[in-house]
């Protein structure tokens, strides 16, 4: 029993890291969407700055508007792809707290400093 206590919480705790990505880790096109969020564009695509629903639940819970998704581009593809940024907070281009999402909403990295 002894043993599985500090198992469990080195888990726990790769499980928490694996959730998160530094702004050095994204790839260079997120770097370059999250510097076009905190000067409030102008955006490549006309989405770009829509309200994000949180409909899968994947974010913490926050009124309807309080999300807002932008495309990452993803070179070498001629429609916007399944990359995104989706920031929280008001207003839009001074986010408290963004996500990077490399699968159209099946998983969630909080963007740290």
């Amino acid at each position: 029993m002894r043993l599985l206590l500090p198992l469990l919480l080195a888990a726990f705790i790769g499980l928490a890291q694996a959730q998160e990505i530094s702004r050095a880790e994204l790839p260079p096109e997120g770097r370059e969407t999250l510097a076009l969020i905190r000067q409030g564009g102008p955006f490549p695509h006309r989405r770009d700055g829509i309200v994000f629903n949180n409909f899968e639940k994947r974010l913490p819970l926050k009124p309807r508007g309080h999300y807002r998704e932008y495309t990452v581009r993803t070179p070498g593809l001629k429609h916007r792809g399944a990359r995104r940024i989706v920031c929280g907070g008001e207003p839009p281009h001074r986010p408290q707290d963004c996500w990077y999402t490399e699968d159209h909403y099946k998983s969630f990295r909080k963007i740290i400093e």
